[in-house]
């Protein structure tokens, strides 16, 4: 440990060296506080908050897997029960991930991947017309299918999420994209959530969609579709912008050998991070589990 301690004190002594102490402890896994202890020299109550926040920013950054970027990091700060953190402002969050090298995994561009069948003539309405709020639990649901690549070929995947808490409520996964793929994702929907009268799904107009296999599910669960534009991203906004967080956080930051391998990682991503852990912006920074909660104990308290 003293060795460590040793090589830090060195390179700090260096003027010209680029590399903040916080860093070089970092790198070198030992702790901030324990280097200044080692070096006998006193520490500010201004350095000593830094090295706190420091730590609780590492700690914030590998819980979020990487995927957090200066604003969500602030915020999950801002639930600390110690004030030192709580209160942290965002340059100083901005500062200390500058200084640790942490930098939120980036997206990448958008590919319209929509293929409609030319047989069929689009009726289906675009019922939400991009607006994806709603006040009730399951009154609006959204879904797409998107394709993983494994060494095994494409695994296809296709989810339903709820408008008003952000959630993947239901979601299913096969080797090939039949319309049992979408019918799978709706039924887990219906059985998770409660569906009021007149729940409309929104989706593109993949031929899955606009199969009439499809279009008789939809109906026997009591559900309206909803379809926006091909081609339009925007249209479909909420359910594009879901898979281009699983991509940028999970499926581009990893190689997968096996089509299980990739649907066991992305089932853990939706049911553990993405619905219960990962702070969510729509949300004012909550998770969808406590949306989901706190809109029951509405409910329960206005019965």
């Amino acid at each position: 440990m003293s060795e460590r301690f040793a090589l830090i004190g060195a390179e700090e002594a260096d003027p010209t060296s680029p590399y903040p102490v916080t860093l070089m402890c970092r790198l070198l896994e030992v702790s901030t506080s324990g280097f200044y202890e080692w070096c006998g020299a006193p520490i500010s109550a201004r350095a000593r908050r830094r090295v706190t926040v420091s730590t609780h920013v590492q700690a914030v950054f590998d819980a979020g897997r990487g995927t957090y970027g200066v604003r969500r990091v602030q915020q999950a700060l801002a639930r600390s029960t110690d004030p030192q953190v709580a209160s942290v402002s965002l340059k100083m969050v901005r500062s200390v991930m500058a200084e640790l090298d942490l930098r939120a995994c980036q997206p990448r561009a958008y590919k319209v991947t929509t293929v409609q069948d030319g047989s069929v003539t689009p009726t289906i309405p675009d019922l939400l017309h991009r607006d994806f709020s709603s006040e009730i639990l399951g009154a609006k649901l959204v879904g797409d299918i998107t394709y993983i690549p494994t060494w095994e070929g494409w695994l296809f995947l296709a989810t339903v999420l709820d408008c008003h808490t952000k959630a993947v409520v239901g979601w299913s996964m096969a080797a090939h994209m039949p319309a049992d793929l979408i019918c799978d994702a709706i039924t887990m929907a219906a059985t998770h959530t409660p569906l009021p009268a007149g729940a409309i799904f929104h989706s593109d107009r993949g031929t899955q969609y606009t199969s009439a296999q499809f279009a008789e599910h939809l109906k026997k669960s009591e559900i309206t579709p909803s379809m926006g534009r091909t081609g339009v991203c925007w249209d479909n906004a909420m359910a594009e912008s879901f898979f281009g967080a699983l991509k940028n956080e999970l499926i581009y930051r990893t190689v997968y050998p096996t089509r299980e391998k990739a649907r066991r990682a992305i089932a853990e991503y939706i049911e553990v991070f993405y619905n219960r852990q990962r702070l969510h912006s729509g949300l004012g920074y909550k998770t969808p589990l406590e949306a989901t909660n706190e809109y029951r104990q509405r409910s329960s308290i206005a019965a």
